[in-house]
């Protein structure tokens, strides 16, 4: 077996366990993700096996964001209609969440005296992983940074969002969809399109438009800060 089928395989079959465990345990807060992350880590440290030699299988997942992505605007043409009848609010509540997400994350950073590399890396934490490397780079960041923070957020998010929302009154379940996907980008669209097909076309939506504004909103809010020239 080549290197690239086995950690391929290794990579699903951690993500199967974890999907296990969050169903035997009906717990969510473990998620799929985190416990794939936690045993891939464990038998790469284990074995000794330097991350650039999983990566030729591993990888390979990343080949199925893009088609997945695409799959998620099928819910979104058969929610349209509906999701056109708020268009001005969705589209306002994306750009203020967008420059707010960014300016407090890099805000935070930028006050407890981080380099600037670092508030970069931060800035773009709430959207997808290739966009939120791009901005990074683009503005100085660390590429690998950003992603390890894509991560976490998306798993926060997905595993927090949906009783925090409930918590605090939001039962709009278009509302509650934006709030997933512009806070946690695919993983908490994932998680919106479990608690509906409104939720999950919404948050489909606020990926893309977060990515959008979130490109824009890096750069302006960096420049404020005086991070960048």
């Amino acid at each position: 077996m080549s290197d690239a089928l086995l950690w391929l395989t290794a990579t699903l079959l951690a993500y199967a366990c974890g999907r296990w465990l969050q169903e035997r345990t009906g717990q969510r807060w473990i998620h799929p993700v985190l416990v794939a992350v936690a045993l891939l880590a464990a038998v790469l440290l284990g074995a000794g096996v330097p991350y650039e030699r999983y990566a030729t299988g591993g990888d390979l997942v990343g080949f199925f964001l893009g088609p997945s992505v695409v799959a998620l605007g099928v819910s979104l043409h058969l929610q349209l209609r509906a999701i056109l009848r708020r268009g001005r609010t969705l589209l306002l509540a994306i750009g203020v969440g967008s420059v707010v997400g960014v300016a407090s994350a890099a805000g935070a950073a930028w006050f407890l005296g981080a380099p600037a590399s670092i508030v970069a890396s931060v800035a773009p934490k709430s959207v997808t992983t290739p966009i939120a490397i791009a901005v990074a780079e683009q503005n100085g960041g660390i590429p690998a940074v950003a992603a390890v923070l894509v991560i976490a957020v998306g798993i926060f998010g997905a595993v927090a969002g949906p009783p925090f929302l409930r918590a605090i009154g939001v039962r709009d379940p278009e509302a509650q969809g934006l709030a997933l996907g512009a806070a946690a980008h695919g993983l908490g669209a994932a998680r919106a399109f479990e608690e509906g097909e409104r939720q999950g076309a919404s948050a489909a939506l606020a990926i893309g438009l977060q990515g959008v504004a979130t490109a824009l909103a890096t750069p302006l809010v960096l420049w404020l800060l005086g991070l960048l020239g």
